[in-house]
């Protein structure tokens, strides 16, 4: 009987651990960004630190330059609704120099989490204010919108070179 009582209070614990797939889908934009935000870090981290260096051709971005690209463009698109650029990260050239699996993982992180407190700072009137960008106006609420489709498209991306590299999506297996 112990034995049995062992085997479901372990069973219950480890299915608890498990992560659901869809925690935040159709949840709007918090739900979605908790979404991509889990999925691009675990497959930050799932990546072996040899494979950040790896490009699928000459002249197309590694690895570790792909999620800088959308470091870089989650402080840059979030910058345009108000918060300041990290006075740390140089805009310029971080996309070539930040390239170890650890730093790129750090400004990951640090740029997800940057877009959820800014988001989350919000009220509702804020979303139809407008903002300048590359010479045109965007509403805050387009600005989030272009945040995290430039998230889920580099997602994509990510997922075909991780796979190309022998790396299956910790969601998936």
């Amino acid at each position: 009987m112990k034995t049995l009582w062992l085997t479901l209070i372990l069973g219950a614990a480890l299915h608890a651990q498990k992560h659901d797939p869809y925690e935040g889908m159709w949840q709007g934009f918090d739900g979605e960004w908790g979404h991509v935000s889990r999925q691009l870090v675990a497959l930050a981290e799932a990546i072996p630190a040899d494979k950040y260096a790896w490009r699928p051709a000459p002249g197309v971005r590694s690895t570790s330059e792909v999620y800088m690209h959308a470091v870089l463009a989650n402080f840059y698109l979030l910058s345009a609704t108000g918060p300041k650029l990290p006075p740390d990260l140089n805009m310029k050239d971080a996309e070539k120099t930040i390239t170890s699996k650890s730093d790129v993982i750090a400004w990951l992180k640090r740029s997800l989490e940057a877009v959820k407190t800014a988001r989350a700072a919000l009220k509702p009137a804020d979303l139809g204010r407008t903002v300048k960008i590359n010479d045109r106006t965007a509403t805050v609420d387009g600005m989030y919108l272009r945040i995290i489709v430039h998230a889920n498209e580099h997602m994509g991306q990510l997922i075909a070179y991780a796979r190309m590299g022998g790396v299956k999506p910790p969601w998936s297996q």
